[in-house]
């Protein structure tokens, strides 16, 4: 992996620093969402912050350096809101993790509207922190995709194959409803996916692992 796509380091000491720092992020998530990677500029990511131009090089060296510590930050902010979601369910079965799982990832997207778009732009920033971000998050999905298949609740698949097909159908409609008509997908299609995905996992009778 390389440097600049790494994890981050830890943030500001103070607390205002830390605010400052968010306020940075917060900013940089709008104007590289509204402009793209390559129109953005330090200026404009500290216009919309509403700090002094200065101020952005006390906490990122650079341009690139801000958009890689945000592409982190979306991605723990994520994944702090599905295990927050899932942890607080009382014994669900691996159909229901599914569900709500799905809701908080389209909500989540809803609240943050320019992650698809600086998402696929890390493809061209820095590849290795575009692959970086799909491993992280699919790393706790796939433990508890194999551990659903060791306790004989889903079907046997690789489960490599299987966390990355489930992805793909959740960004596709996270796509076509929330980034493209800035609405969660009506109830119905939250079915329909839902029940698209338990047909596909669930075992068939006499069917082994």
């Amino acid at each position: 992996m390389s440097s600049s796509s790494s994890a981050p380091a830890t943030g500001p000491a103070t607390a205002r620093g830390q605010r400052t720092r968010n306020k940075l992020l917060a900013a940089a998530e709008t104007v590289f969402g509204d402009m793209g990677y390559e129109r953005a500029s330090i200026v404009e990511i500290t216009r919309a912050a509403g700090v002094a131009q200065g101020t952005f090089y006390v906490y990122f060296p650079s341009k690139k350096a801000v958009f890689v510590e945000l592409v982190w930050e979306l991605n723990r902010k994520l994944r702090r809101s599905l295990r927050a979601a899932t942890d607080a369910l009382v014994d669900p079965d691996r159909f229901e993790l599914e569900r709500v799982g799905a809701l908080t990832f389209l909500r989540f997207v809803q609240e943050h509207k320019d992650l698809y778009r600086i998402v696929r732009q890390a493809e061209f920033v820095d590849e290795e922190l575009f692959r970086e971000y799909y491993r992280e998050l699919s790393a706790g999905y796939r433990r508890g995709l194999e551990q659903s298949m060791d306790k004989g609740e889903i079907r046997r698949f690789d489960p490599e194959a299987l966390v990355y097909m489930l992805m793909g159908i959740l960004d596709f409609v996270g796509m076509r409803w929330v980034l493209w008509e800035n609405e969660l997908p009506s109830e119905a299609v939250i079915e329909d996916m839902v029940r698209f995905i338990r047909d596909g996992l669930r075992r068939r009778e006499g069917e082994d692992g």
